[in-house]
């Protein structure tokens, strides 16, 4: 009897062959085990960015399109009855060890190691949704200002990068929320493009909440986002999405669970404070997500980078550097943080089965949906408590 999972004979040594393409990376892993830190800078890195994008573009990823004629009809059978298998993929930024002249070697060691995650995450561990962290293409380039970093955005509609991740999203047959540094027209913002399991960009959504402080000086680059807050109708269930600094405002939470979230992620990079590297917010992190989760009843899947990251002057010394504190976690819909990632390891990807209709049942048994007083939440539409915000 065929697969119902996929038609194609070969599919299966397809997936080992797949596997065993990444290995590299995983002995890489081993080898760098002992380096804590990643140091880079600015110009030098958009200069990687910029050789690995042409070498996408030139090397389009389309997939075969024999392959894809002949396992269409299998992949749309399973999509309409996969479950909600989410994973959190956490990543330590390591140095390249390519000692060549090649100066797309860092730029494409973030790509290959997060096409690996996700491939690990599909293969090992039948995962259905798969988060990464965010901004996972290089170092977290907003400790400072420097102009020359605008050379890492994408324009969404021309961008190879996004379309390498669709393709990787249908070969494996998983939603892929990619984070990305966009670009449109005159207007930077932080995204996240939401893929769907059979290819289809679903949409973006635009991180809404912008911080600037020090190491994290994101209003340099990024507009307020302007798509409102998103949920994400997937073959996997309705998937919310926000960005980092979204994740401490309890309104972005509820906004996505009135609107149907099966699922809330947080792609995230935070880490210590420069100006006060004795300051561990990390738990505080954890404990308002959990809260996001218990008063909408919700599970929260959050995907943070680990590791430090040193920025570097002109003359290749150390300006400012940042420990990111890893930790990130998935709860059930109470809160609880059921799985949590290994801060130690450069690479961990954490695991859980979402039961939706278990947890829409549940919420309706504890009305606190049915028994909300939206005409008493006005005062939510001020900044001082007291004067309506007046919209445009």
């Amino acid at each position: 009897m065929t697969d119902i999972r996929c038609s194609c004979s070969y599919k299966s040594m397809m997936y080992i062959l797949l596997f065993l393409m990444f290995t590299p990376w995983l002995i890489f892993c081993e080898v760098y085990k002992e380096e804590n830190h990643y140091s880079y800078h600015p110009l030098s890195f958009v200069k990687s960015f910029e050789a690995m994008r042409e070498s996408i573009t030139k090397n389009d990823m389309n997939a075969d399109e024999i392959e894809k004629k002949e396992c269409k009809a299998a992949k749309e059978t399973y999509k309409e009855s996969s479950p909600l298998i989410v994973a959190a993929v956490q990543l330590q930024t390591l140095p390249s060890p390519d000692n060549s002249n090649n100066i797309a070697a860092d730029a494409d060691i973030f790509m290959e190691r997060a096409i690996s995650a996700v491939k690990k995450a599909v293969i090992e561990k039948n995962a259905t949704l798969v988060l990464l962290q965010e901004l996972f293409l290089g170092p977290y380039f907003c400790q400072s200002q420097e102009a020359d970093m605008f050379g890492l955005a994408e324009d969404l509609e021309e961008s190879y990068i996004i379309r390498r991740m669709q393709d990787l999203a249908k070969s494996l047959q998983v939603v892929l929320p990619i984070s990305i540094f966009e670009k449109k027209n005159n207007m930077y913002y932080n995204s996240v493009v939401m893929i769907d399991s059979n290819g289809e960009n679903l949409g973006v959504y635009r991180k809404s909440h912008i911080p600037d402080g020090t190491g994290y000086q994101e209003k340099f680059y990024f507009s307020p986002g302007d798509t409102g807050f998103k949920v994400f109708e997937t073959s996997v269930g309705n998937v919310g999405v926000a960005i980092c600094w979204d994740q401490w405002f309890p309104e972005a939470a509820r906004s996505m669970a009135l609107m149907g979230a099966d699922v809330i992620l947080y792609p995230t990079a935070i880490g210590t404070e420069p100006q006060d590297p004795t300051w561990d917010s990390s738990d505080h992190w954890q404990r308002v997500m959990q809260g996001h989760a218990a008063a909408n009843m919700v599970p929260v899947v959050a995907s943070n980078r680990v590791g430090t990251e040193i920025l570097l002057d002109d003359n290749g010394n150390e300006k400012q550097r940042i420990s990111f504190y890893g930790r990130s976690f998935i709860t059930d819909e109470f809160g609880e943080i059921i799985q949590e990632a290994n801060s130690e390891d450069i690479m961990d990807i954490i695991v859980s089965e979402i039961d939706v209709g278990k947890n829409k049942a549940l919420r309706a048994a504890w009305g606190m949906f049915r028994d909300r007083r939206p005409e008493l939440y006005g005062v939510l539409k001020t900044k001082d408590g007291i004067n309506p915000v007046k919209l445009s």
